[in-house]
């Protein structure tokens, strides 16, 4: 049984420099990050945007696999490409306005109930549902 709240933990060190990478470490693993090209860094490591991106898009294949096991709902793969897009808001300020998921299903044992339990990852992810990005999902089954 999962208990609530629960608490994940990080910490990151940087030097000066936008051009310059650091470290940051879950409570399990690490890795570095870097200032995208996009904004005048370097792009040679994970940035925050790759971050977000990933977050969103790992939510909704963690959901998803949890929802697929207790429905009992099979398929050899789903495959999730995801385009995140930062644009301006109405202030003009920098967010993460949209992200588009393209959800590729290989052989999976019933479309109808994968359809739903797609909507119902959507409305129910932790992280999804955390964040004011607007989030689209295009399904396609092979």
């Amino acid at each position: 049984m999962i208990s609530y709240p629960t608490s994940f933990y990080g910490t990151g060190e940087a030097t000066s420099g936008i051009d310059k990478e650091w470290n940051v470490k879950s409570s399990e693993f690490s890795t570095k990050c870097s200032v995208p090209r996009e904004f005048e860094g370097s792009g040679t490591a994970f940035s925050p945007e790759d971050f977000f991106l990933l977050s969103l898009q790992n939510c909704f294949i963690a959901t998803f696999k949890v929802f697929a096991h207790y429905s009992k709902l099979n398929f050899d793969s789903l495959k999730v490409k995801a385009e995140l897009i930062v644009d301006k808001d109405e202030k003009q300020k920098p967010v993460m306005k949209k992200l588009l998921m393209k959800i590729e299903f290989t052989n999976v044992s019933d479309q109808k109930k994968a359809d739903i339990l797609v909507k119902k990852t959507l409305e129910n992810g932790f992280i999804l549902q955390s964040v004011k990005t607007e989030i689209t999902a295009e399904l396609e089954y092979n």
